[in-house]
């Protein structure tokens, strides 16, 4: 098993760690901030020579070519353009020398909403190698929308994002909130855009979906240091054949379930946790997992993820999200 592993944690496969932030030193909305002590702790931590920023078109790139990445490659992403973003982070990013891709939504800016960047200063950013992408222009949830005004949501941004920023938007696209249809995500590649990134925890790996990225979502509760330095080390768990296909539940609770590459090895310490209940009964079909849960999930969003012991002490990891009607 050793040079098995090995084998899997050499630069020799695209993988990363995508982190995702929202407001900085804003204690009004712990759920989507981070304490700047804590963020300053994530920078000195990123610091250390093992990890590797990169811009994320770069991640991106090599995820779509199948072109290697240093072992711990970090991307980082901010969701929504606060005012935070502007006065806090940047100047911290910016000389601690990170590269970083801000997803905006131009409704909130042509709005002039309280506690946002304007115009001017998302320029400013993007001059100074920020990378902007689209959000949607008012960051509604796309699945409850019907198809037409769901494109509009994207199209609408992307025109807005050309109209403001000198060299245009980056052909990235974050869901709100992290959630999408089948159809969503057509919409997306269909228009052309290189990558779409989910707010479900797990690791950027080869046979990643491009158009369903996995992020680490940075909040109060959940930004330690201990937690951060599991992160940012964690391996993909690299998986295929995962049913159900959509997001969007048909049948609740869902019949889950993935084949893990047998590659990886023995998987006597994988484990799966859903974020409403917790363990979760799994049945091991050689390296076909079966997820059963115990009962229907609540109305909403409801992430599971998977995790299994990996070399020198890291965590593989892999999250879905579901979308639960009723």
């Amino acid at each position: 098993m050793g040079p098995i592993f090995a084998t899997l944690t050499q630069a020799s496969e695209p993988a990363a760690v995508i982190l995702l932030y929202n407001r900085f030193g804003d204690p009004r909305l712990p759920a989507i901030n981070v304490r700047l002590e804590q963020f300053e702790a994530h920078l000195e931590e990123l610091a250390n020579p093992r990890y590797t920023v990169l811009p994320v078109p770069e991640i991106v790139r090599a995820l779509k070519n199948s072109e290697s990445l240093p072992d711990r490659t970090i991307g980082i992403t901010i969701d929504d353009s606060y005012s935070s973003v502007y006065h806090e982070a940047w100047p911290r990013l910016r000389d601690a020398g990170f590269p970083f891709t801000l997803f905006v939504a131009p409704g909130r800016v042509d709005r002039a909403a309280a506690d946002n960047m304007t115009w001017e200063q998302i320029a400013e950013l993007q001059q100074a190698g920020v990378t902007i992408g689209n959000h949607t222009r008012t960051r509604r949830r796309l699945p409850g929308l019907a198809p037409v005004a769901a494109g509009r949501e994207i199209d609408d941004a992307n025109l807005r994002l050309a109209a403001e920023l000198p060299a245009g938007p980056a052909m990235l696209f974050a869901y709100p909130y992290g959630e999408f249809s089948l159809q969503n995500r057509d919409q997306v590649i269909n228009r052309g855009y290189a990558a779409a990134f989910g707010q479900h925890s797990g690791v950027v790996g080869p046979g990643s979906d491009r158009f369903s990225l996995p992020r680490f979502g940075m909040n109060e509760k959940y930004a330690d240091i201990d937690r951060f330095r599991l992160i940012v080390n964690a391996l993909p768990l690299q998986v295929s054949d995962i049913l159900p296909v959509s997001p969007i539940l048909t049948d609740n609770p869902p019949a889950f379930g993935f084949m893990v590459d047998p590659k990886v090895g023995k998987l006597n310490t994988l484990a799966c946790f859903e974020s409403n209940t917790g363990a979760v009964k799994l049945e091991f079909l050689e390296h076909r997992i079966e997820a059963r849960f115990s009962k229907p999930f609540p109305p909403g969003r409801i992430r599971v993820n998977c995790t299994m012991r990996g070399p020198e002490g890291r965590w593989r990891w892999f999250g879905r999200h579901f979308m639960a009607n009723q």
